[in-house]
């Protein structure tokens, strides 16, 4: 796609955990203590804190995002047979300080140089994103933390997506959602945001009929794809 498809772009939105914060840095801060079993922990804990989002979403039994992380911990623990509540306890710590991806705040500072509005849309509830926002020392760089907390119901609802619409009073086609999350990427482009998906890791295109206006790997392209580099 061409950079004129992005000249209308007023706004950029982020998602929050996998895009601009390493989701997996919780576990490799306990690297040692997991031993062979950190990697299996990371990746149950992740899959079930997002598969009981969407699930909690369809049974209409909301809860916010720290307790769905707790829950999938549990989980986690339990199969990979890890008995520790003090290292559980240390875990759900260190997400609440995870680390954000070197190519982030340079990003945010060029967009705000540029006068662009910029803002994280989020699964996290308000305590979890102010501490991870804090932690990174992002808080100068965003003009707004929007929690799915305001809606009571999580990403992809287009509810959610719509938080950005009314936040910067900006039509869909204004508004660049950027995700690492090709699940997140989807709703996103459903509900009619421009989106571009941060594929990170490389990985294929959920098998849905709503995708990205462009993909890029990293958020050093966003710059010259708005044109500003």
């Amino acid at each position: 796609m061409s950079q004129t498809a992005f000249n209308r772009i007023r706004c950029c939105v982020f998602d929050a955990y996998g895009t601009l914060f390493d989701v997996h840095s919780a576990v490799g801060v306990y690297r040692e203590e997991l031993g062979d079993r950190a990697d299996q922990v990371s990746q149950l804990w992740r899959t079930k804190q997002l598969e009981y989002t969407w699930l909690r979403s369809l049974m209409k039994k909301h809860a916010d995002f720290w307790k769905v992380t707790r829950e999938a911990l549990e989980y986690a623990f339990t199969v990979a047979g890890v008995t520790n509540p003090e290292l559980f306890e240390k875990l759900m710590e260190a997400y609440l300080k995870l680390e954000c991806y070197p190519d982030v705040r340079a990003t945010l500072l060029t967009l705000k140089e540029k006068n662009f509005k910029t803002a994280i849309l989020s699964n996290g509830s308000p305590m979890m994103l102010d501490s991870a926002v804090k932690n990174s020392q992002l808080y100068s760089l965003l003009d707004a933390i929007l929690s799915v907390e305001n809606v009571g119901v999580f990403k992809p609802h287009p509810s959610v997506y719509r938080l950005a619409e009314k936040e910067f009073d900006l039509y869909p086609n204004q508004i660049l959602f950027l995700s690492s999350n090709a699940w997140d990427v989807c709703g996103a482009a459903a509900y009619g945001l421009k989106v571009a998906w941060v594929n990170r890791f490389q990985q294929p295109p959920e098998n849905l009929p709503f995708q990205a206006d462009v993909e890029i790997q990293s958020l050093n392209e966003l710059p010259e794809l708005l044109n500003i580099k």
